[in-house]
């Protein structure tokens, strides 16, 4: 299952359509919760960079609810729903006016997405969005992902960009996925309370025990955990992409990365030929009759 192989990193140079998805952790200062605006710059910076070298970039972007939640006077990330699309609304508006100043210094066009469960799950929405991605990536956009927290209760109750950014990685046909988080990697046990973890550079194959090693829970500014991480690389792997999850807290580190530095861990590709988004995709409870139904969207 687990192996270091310089080839695959050093394979990494070739990638050519690259997700990059950055959690809230790594945009805010740890102490106030307030944006961490030089960190910003710098990953705008490092993005277009990437695209002055001739590839195209997506960036999924967590972080609304927790701009939003400052700019409201919230102490702590609020746990109501109407709390929460609240502070989605307000924060979303002024996220993006942070990275379209910071973008226009470069003079790279970005735009925004909103995706719901439903863009997934429809086949029209699906391809609308999968053209809509290509179109922008051959103009040279830098697409800026999120997901409609305002109005899609369920998924906030879900609240994982780790997922979106996979899905984002199969839509868009992406060679590469890159979680940024508060973590360095995988572990073959929580290293904060065991000193004998062992770092895992390289993994080949997603079974029942990378799941039995994922523990954790995220920060208070984010909601994902290494479990979450472990469900996008089954995603995108499954997908033909290559992932990796490293550390977020200088974000040079996308550059050394790509150039192949063993860095993070590294979750290797095995495209299914029968690989289908909806596999992937939790049945939602809806109420019929007053019953309470699984609806599976494969059906």
């Amino acid at each position: 299952m687990l192996i270091t192989n310089k080839y695959y990193r050093q394979n990494l140079k070739n990638k050519k359509r690259i997700v990059i998805k950055v959690g809230s952790s790594s945009l805010v200062h740890p102490e106030t919760g307030e944006t961490d605006l030089l960190k910003l710059e710098q990953l705008v910076r490092v993005l277009c960079d990437l695209r002055n070298q001739g590839k195209e970039v997506v960036l999924v972007s967590s972080g609304a609810i927790g701009v939003g939640r400052k700019a409201l006077g919230f102490e702590k990330r609020p746990e109501d729903i109407a709390q929460k699309q609240a502070c989605a609304s307000v924060g979303q508006g002024i996220l993006m006016m942070i990275y379209q100043k910071l973008f226009n210094e470069y003079s790279q066009v970005a735009s925004q997405i909103l995706m719901t469960k439903h863009t997934i799950v429809r086949e029209k929405s699906y391809q609308n969005a999968r053209n809509t991605f290509n179109e922008l990536l051959k103009l040279g956009v830098i697409p800026i992902v999120n997901e409609n927290d305002t109005v899609s209760t369920d998924e906030i109750e879900i609240g994982d960009n780790d997922t979106l950014s996979a899905v984002v990685a199969a839509i868009t046909n992406a060679d590469l996925l890159v979680l940024l988080s508060d973590i360095d990697g995988l572990y073959t046990d929580d290293p904060s309370l065991n000193k004998d973890a062992l770092f895992i550079e390289c993994v080949t194959a997603i079974d029942d025990s990378l799941y039995g090693i994922a523990k954790g829970a995220g920060s208070q500014y984010g909601t994902g955990g290494m479990k979450t991480k472990i469900d996008a690389a089954r995603i995108a792997n499954d997908a033909g992409c290559d992932m990796i999850i490293a550390n977020g807290r200088d974000f040079h580190i996308i550059d050394e990365l790509i150039k192949g530095q063993e860095k993070g861990t590294l979750f290797l590709a095995h495209k299914s030929d029968t690989f289908n988004i909806l596999d992937y995709i939790e049945p939602e409870i809806i109420i019929n009759g007053g019953k309470e139904e699984l609806h599976d969207y494969r059906s």
